[in-house]
């Protein structure tokens, strides 16, 4: 039985488990976002949160144990100097998953995960004015207008 367990075993053994949610979380940080599995997508989150937290305090400390755990020099360069500062007025929620589908092959849900602050097209809407929300009634009805009311009645008087 499994009470109490909440980490999510994704099916494999504690080491490719680890090397997995380490190779995520290195292409995570060198493309800003990635493709993979819904699942993985949230264990991933988990991971990698708390290594951008680390990385908002740029000490050797930090450094060294971000390097504990993604054993790769230009991912904790990148990390460091380039994530961290970006990152250091927002105090947590730095990963975003969207739902993507499901995978063709085997029907596995999909997921779109990125880093928040390096999304160009959301941080441009947000500097824009937000749009007028739009309601059920003006969902394409026209509006009557006087130009439409003549029309309507010279038509009426022509057929009688």
């Amino acid at each position: 039985m499994r009470h109490g367990d909440k980490v999510n075993n994704l099916g494999r053994a504690k080491g490719h488990r680890h090397a997995l949610l380490k190779n995520l979380s290195k292409a995570l940080i060198q493309h800003k976002r990635i493709n993979t599995t819904l699942a993985k997508a949230k264990a991933l989150r988990v991971h990698i949160e708390p290594l951008i937290t680390k990385a908002k305090d740029n000490t050797t400390h930090s450094r060294r144990v971000a390097f504990g755990l993604l054993q790769d020099k230009e991912a904790i360069k990148e990390l460091f100097d380039v994530v961290g500062p970006k990152v250091m007025d927002r105090p947590g929620g730095y990963c975003r998953i969207i739902k993507t589908g499901f995978r063709l092959g085997d029907g596995a849900e999909t997921a779109l995960i990125e880093l928040v602050d390096f999304n160009e097209l959301v941080l441009e809407t947000k500097s824009a004015t937000p749009a007028k929300k739009k309601t059920r009634r003006s969902r394409g009805a026209k509006a009557k207008t006087g130009e439409e009311t003549t029309e309507n009645s010279t038509e009426n008087s022509t057929e009688e």
